[in-house]
């Protein structure tokens, strides 16, 4: 096949990529918004909390560098689309004070700071569906292979003490159903890095450090 013949080839596949990329980013900009509308009608104290721990994630994708080494798997979309979008529906309601109120606050300052260290150490390697975008070890990687999960567990886990309804649980389930597939799919094609092979012979755990 001539050169032609594969650029031909080529433009249809990048094309592709790149209407993703952005078809991503406006469905994660839309869901921040009318989680903002949501926050900004609330006087619950855990509602910035919620907006603030969110935000990064929007930002990111705004920011982040294409790739040309992503999943094209229709699984791993829908997998990342509801990991994100499902704490972005969060209500944070009006609740009475109660002693859940500070240890929330707590978890969700200590979610924030990790994720977003993880995020610093990204920098713009970040997206949503799975991709290799550059293998990163250092910081807050040398402790667990996805400390931003992590801290999205534990402003979560905080999230929900302090806006709790069983609503709010069921997204939170559904979210981390998706999450921990997407973590497993993420992993599958990072794994195709040797670089990355060699990372988790020396990063044991994913998530938790001595349990996941």
């Amino acid at each position: 096949m001539n050169g032609t013949g594969v650029n031909a080839l080529a433009l249809p596949n990048q094309l592709t990529l790149k209407l993703l990329d952005r078809g991503e980013q406006v469905v994660i900009v839309l869901l921040w918004s009318l989680m903002a509308w949501r926050v900004s009608h609330s006087v619950n104290p855990i509602a910035p909390l919620l907006l603030l721990s969110e935000s990064a994630v929007a930002f990111f994708v705004l920011i982040r560098r294409p790739t040309n080494n992503i999943s094209m798997k229709l699984g791993d979309w829908l997998l990342a689309i509801t990991a994100t979008a499902a704490p972005l529906l969060i209500d944070p309601r009006d609740v009475s004070d109660h002693g859940l109120v500070i240890p929330a606050i707590i978890l969700v300052a200590l979610g924030t700071m990790l994720q977003a260290g993880a995020k610093l150490s990204l920098r713009r390697s970040f997206g949503i569906a799975p991709a290799n975008r550059g293998i990163k070890i250092d910081g807050a990687y040398r402790m667990v292979r996805h400390p931003m999960y992590a801290g999205y567990l534990l402003c979560h886990i905080g999230i929900l003490a302090g806006v709790f309804s069983f609503a709010n649980l069921a997204l939170y389930v559904i979210a981390w159903i998706a999450q921990i597939r997407r973590l497993t799919a993420e992993e599958a094609l990072l794994s195709e890095d040797p670089s990355y092979r060699d990372y988790m012979g020396k990063v044991r755990w994913r998530l938790i450090p001595g349990l996941f």
